[in-house]
């Protein structure tokens, strides 16, 4: 595991043992009873589709935001989103170096509840009590790291994901976490999303290239993302050659000056340069 992602985990836990200090498991399982079901993730193998990411600060590239009203800036964002064909909203709550905060999840998902378009969680979790928290906060999905969970912690935060209703992004960073991955996911009867992020973890740098290294490991029977180096509509084509039938996008997004006719526009240049084939066939 980089430095940098050992840190993230000492971090994380820090945060969970804390939070668990604050408001114990019982009174968040009771709280997530009493919910309603979180908007089901509208994706499959027949289209393209983008998550779309708010995140205020990236450790490669600074800030993103600076927004002083910033509730009223990520519900602005959020719901520029949805309008713009994203088929969820991505939520940073790493706050060190992320700025992210649990509370922006709840922002975002009020922001959007009436699109019926799911917030997901990305953050480096680390316990089940996570997936609590961010279900409490309004979210319908979560990112999971392959690399910081064994195979029995990715198999318990999955149960905890499927009795709560959460969709789940697992993220690899090499083939033997792609591998790991597309085992424990192709167990599983809701099967979640498997991404790989092409930033290196040392240096925090993008190199797309991976995205084209990796797409022949793919299991086509589950739903591929392409996470990072995904800038423009271009990209987008890209990796709809390679295979991947969604990507996250982040900091493009953050910079764009009109979030919605960007989205809309990589979307509908990218859905319109190819045809997937069946799932489970190429």
């Amino acid at each position: 595991m980089s430095d940098f992602l050992a840190s993230m985990q000492r971090s994380s836990e820090a945060r969970c043992a804390e939070a668990r200090g604050a408001r114990p498991l019982s009174e968040l399982e009771s709280r997530t009873a009493d919910m309603p079901p979180p908007p089901a993730l509208r994706a499959g193998f027949d289209r393209f589709d983008i998550i779309a990411e708010i995140k205020r600060h990236s450790p490669a590239e600074g800030a993103l935001a600076d927004d002083d009203n910033v509730p009223h800036a990520i519900a602005k964002r959020a719901l520029a989103y949805a309008r713009g064909g994203a088929c969820a909203i991505s939520v940073l709550t790493e706050p060190s170096r992320f700025g992210g905060d649990l509370t922006h999840v709840s922002v975002a998902s009020a922001a959007v509840e009436s699109q019926g378009v799911p917030v997901m969680r990305k953050d480096f979790l680390v316990d089940p009590y996570q997936l609590y928290e961010a279900r409490a906060a309004g979210a319908g999905g979560a990112l999971l790291i392959t690399r910081m969970l064994s195979d029995a912690q990715l198999s318990e935060m999955l149960d905890v994901a499927d009795a709560l209703g959460l969709f789940i992004l697992i993220e690899a960073f090499d083939a033997d976490d792609l591998a790991r991955s597309q085992d424990l996911a192709l167990k599983r009867e809701r099967r979640p999303l498997v991404g790989i992020n092409t930033r290196d973890l040392t240096t925090l740098d993008v190199d797309p290239e991976r995205l084209a290294t990796h797409a022949p490991l793919f299991d086509h029977r589950l739903l591929s993302v392409a996470e990072s180096g995904v800038a423009n509509a271009q990209d987008a084509c890209r990796i709809v050659g390679l295979g991947y039938r969604l990507a996250l996008v982040g900091t493009a997004l953050m910079r764009a000056r009109l979030p919605t006719a960007f989205l809309e526009s990589m979307l509908t240049i990218a859905r319109s340069s190819g045809i997937y084939p069946e799932p489970g066939h190429g």
